[in-house]
């Protein structure tokens, strides 16, 4: 057992190995994405950057909850990570799938809290709101707002005009 280890509860390393699985499960799926984006018969090379920049944000979310894992004392778990079920996309169902993902993220992450809560894990709950749930809500305002977007301007040279003016 670890010497850092103090009021951990094993639910709550539990409840953060699989937050670290589901955000790099998130990153391999805006991995996808991004490579989708990227080919030269789809050819929306800021489509594909945004998706390949939520993969980096993903990953650096599950390096910081490893971080943190260790820092209390527990002990990182790593499990099977599925390939996305759908791998071609319009790019209204990217935004889609990307804001029902960010809605997943969120859910679990809110679970965590709640988890943290339960055993009084003070120290857990400070983490997950002062590196998470902001940015969450946030992301999924920014998402739905691409999404409205994209079905306002249509296919053709709508979506081609999007992809030049995203940033």
């Amino acid at each position: 057992m670890s010497q850092a280890r103090q009021l951990f509860h094993e639910d709550c390393e539990k409840g953060i190995n699989a937050q670290i699985n589901m955000e790099f499960g998130a990153m391999y799926a805006y991995e996808a994405m991004a490579a989708y984006f990227d080919r030269d018969d789809v050819a929306l090379p800021n489509i594909s950057s945004f998706f390949k920049d939520s993969a980096a944000e993903e990953k650096d979310h599950a390096e910081k909850l490893i971080e943190y894992q260790n820092k209390r004392g527990g002990r990182v778990v790593f499990s099977g990570i599925a390939a996305p079920k759908k791998q071609e996309f319009t790019a209204v169902e990217a935004f889609e799938a990307a804001l029902a993902l960010e809605k997943s993220v969120n859910e679990s992450l809110l679970q965590l809290h709640a988890t943290s809560d339960k055993h009084n894990d003070y120290q857990m709950s400070d983490f997950i709101e002062g590196e998470y749930l902001k940015e969450q809500v946030e992301a999924n305002k920014e998402l739905a707002g691409y999404i409205t977007q994209l079905k306002r301007c249509g296919d053709g040279h709508g979506l081609y005009h999007f992809d030049k003016t995203f940033k």
